[in-house]
């Protein structure tokens, strides 16, 4: 294998704490999707605990399980896709916070919860769709969920949604559907002590829309928005560093990496990777070889670096190919040898 993922925990850390004083006053969720958007979950929650932080956004049960596992019981574990019964039930046992976007899951999670209350947070659906329970049915859903806290199957501890981030007169509104939605909440009984709505982009810009948990999960791997400011103007840098080999030279040199190490076959031609002898095209991608311009000092064993820190970002590769560099970092295979340093 000629290919392989640095992942720089010291340039996490300081990500986190970089993003930490930024929302000074709001806790940080660190978002684990996606193996940690495929760093590595178990070595990245691990240091990211070391350094403080206390919340982890997990996605689904077998994520969160994962974390559980490397921090043991000093963490709270936010899960938002439960679907079975038999996950549900998981999810207790591992004493996970749920996100629940639909009256059908808060039903299935109370009849879950027969010796442990469920720690529930409520999801409104603020206009992205992205599940949530809409608000034609919320007072009634919320009502439902009084209820249940009453008898003591569940506690309703948080009240959470996700925002487009697409434009501040649309994030306006939907934090207006928000506000509503809790003070609705609060008519009914319910007395939420924590209240989430933003994510990356929204945690950084904008003060009002973090209220007691920001959930950051790419700017924390110093992965920056498309057409958005910098890394430097974050003061974020990149966590993960693609490298590959030179396995040949010739024409062109011969790269050990390919599609199928999560390389995507668009960017042929489009992107250039940075060398001795400076900034070469990557011409050709294939299944396991990509193919570059040469260069004079290009030697067979040498590591060029893809992307990463001091070369082009996922972000750079991403918005050749009008994409996003969670993409990119994500798209990164299993297969790939992870080193941390």
């Amino acid at each position: 294998m000629t290919t392989h993922l640095d992942v720089d925990l010291g340039t996490l850390a300081a990500n986190i704490a970089s993003i930490r004083r930024r929302i000074d006053g709001t806790e940080l969720m660190l978002v684990v999707k996606d193996d940690a958007y495929a760093h590595g979950i178990v070595s990245v929650v691990s240091r990211a605990f070391a350094e403080g932080v206390r919340w982890f956004g997990a996605f689904d049960i077998a994520s969160a399980a994962r974390v559980r596992h490397a921090v043991g019981d000093r963490a709270r574990i936010f899960v938002w896709i439960a679907v079975t019964r038999e996950e549900i039930e998981e999810a207790l046992s591992l004493d996970l916070d749920f996100g629940v976007g639909d009256a059908a899951m808060l039903e299935d999670v109370a009849a879950a919860a027969l010796d442990q209350r469920a720690r529930v947070h409520l999801k409104i659906d603020t206009g992205l769709h992205r599940n949530g329970i809409r608000p034609e049915s919320w007072r009634r859903t919320a009502a439902r969920a009084h209820d249940l806290e009453m008898a003591g199957a569940i506690e309703v501890v948080g009240i959470w949604s996700h925002i487009a981030e697409a434009s501040d007169d649309e994030d306006d509104e939907a934090r207006e559907c928000f506000d509503r939605a809790v003070r609705e909440a609060r008519a009914v009984g319910l007395n939420p002590s924590i209240l989430h709505l933003a994510a990356s982009a929204a945690s950084w810009e904008r003060p009002e829309f973090r209220y007691d948990l920001a959930r950051v999960g790419a700017y924390c791997y110093g992965i920056r928005p498309a057409g958005g400011p910098s890394e430097a103007e974050l003061s974020i840098s990149p966590v993960g560093s693609l490298w590959a080999d030179i396995t040949a030279v010739g024409a062109d040199v011969t790269l050990g990496i390919g599609s199928l190490h999560g390389l995507p076959s668009t960017l042929a031609g489009k992107c250039e990777i940075q060398t001795r002898d400076g900034w070469r095209r990557l011409t050709r991608i294939g299944d396991t070889e990509s193919w570059a311009e040469s260069w004079p000092s290009a030697r067979v064993g040498e590591e060029v670096k893809i992307y990463g820190t001091d070369a082009m970002s996922a972000t750079d590769l991403a918005e050749k190919i009008e994409t996003i560099g969670e993409e990119i970092a994500l798209r990164v295979s299993p297969i790939v040898p992870r080193r941390y340093v």
